[in-house]
């Protein structure tokens, strides 16, 4: 039997599914991507990184306000669909391929380093945190976005379940006071730490991985289904119909190298 590879198996699907990435109003748009941007308080002469950049929208985002953009990726058909969308509108971008738990920069490069919506997807978050610290400059600034699990740890493997039987690569999330626990023991200072909520059609949702409809019942059961610490936290609404939706948590962090 072949090992689990989880690293593998991100950059399968996120190969497999680029162009739906790039297409993601969940992933290009929101609130969320403003709140990133006022955390980062970007300046002309930054040098900034993006990791696991995905559809390049957060790259795209900051891309304007700094002197340049580094987008790492490590799947490559999602760095290439990511490149086709973002070089067309802003032309200080640089493409990366690596992977988030060992950046092939040094010490001390980078003014500001954001990953959002991905590292849920890492094998060792504690990791990534780390090489991102290692990878600033003193003073500069790390802004991460992901999704939050729910403090109760049953609601909290509910709500993996559910992620995971949508999308296979996701390999774990993590609570807010985690994030919190991971900034600071990589040595950085926490300058923010709150959480958005962004409300998904499921349908929508199961469509960008192109879940099967035998999956997608699955879903829905889950939705109708839910304890009610999970329901409190996924706010679902018409489970089990077609309009089914329900609320994508996020934890928002930001920490300074000192």
């Amino acid at each position: 039997m072949t090992p689990y590879d989880p690293r593998a198996q991100s950059t399968e699907r996120f190969s497999r599914f680029a162009q739906a990435y790039v297409d993601s109003a969940t992933h290009a748009q929101g609130d969320d991507l403003d709140r990133i941007l006022a955390l980062a308080e970007p300046q002309a002469g930054w040098l900034a990184l993006d990791v696991a950049t995905g559809g390049g929208h957060t790259a795209l985002r900051l891309a304007p306000h700094v002197r340049q953009m580094i987008a790492l990726d490590l799947a490559t058909p999602m760095l290439a669909a990511a490149r086709a969308s973002v070089s067309a509108q802003v032309d200080n971008v640089v493409y990366v391929n690596a992977e988030a738990g060992a950046l092939p920069f040094a010490a001390a490069t980078f003014d500001l380093i954001t990953c959002r919506i991905a590292p849920h997807h890492f094998p060792n978050c504690d990791r990534f945190v780390e090489e991102c610290a290692r990878a600033l400059r003193p003073g500069g600034r790390l802004i991460v976005q992901d999704q939050a699990l729910p403090d109760d740890k049953r609601a909290a493997r509910y709500v993996e379940a559910f992620e995971r039987l949508r999308d296979p690569s996701h390999h774990r999330a993590y609570a807010a006071y985690e994030w919190e626990g991971m900034f600071l023991n990589a040595g950085l200072t926490v300058t923010a730490l709150e959480t958005a909520r962004k409300r998904a059609s499921l349908l929508d949702w199961a469509s960008v991985q192109h879940c099967t409809p035998e999956v997608i019942e699955h879903l829905q059961i889950m939705l109708i289904q839910a304890p009610a610490a999970v329901a409190q936290h996924l706010q679902p609404h018409c489970a089990g119909c077609a309009d089914a939706s329900f609320e994508h948590v996020y934890v928002i962090i930001a920490g300074v190298k000192p």
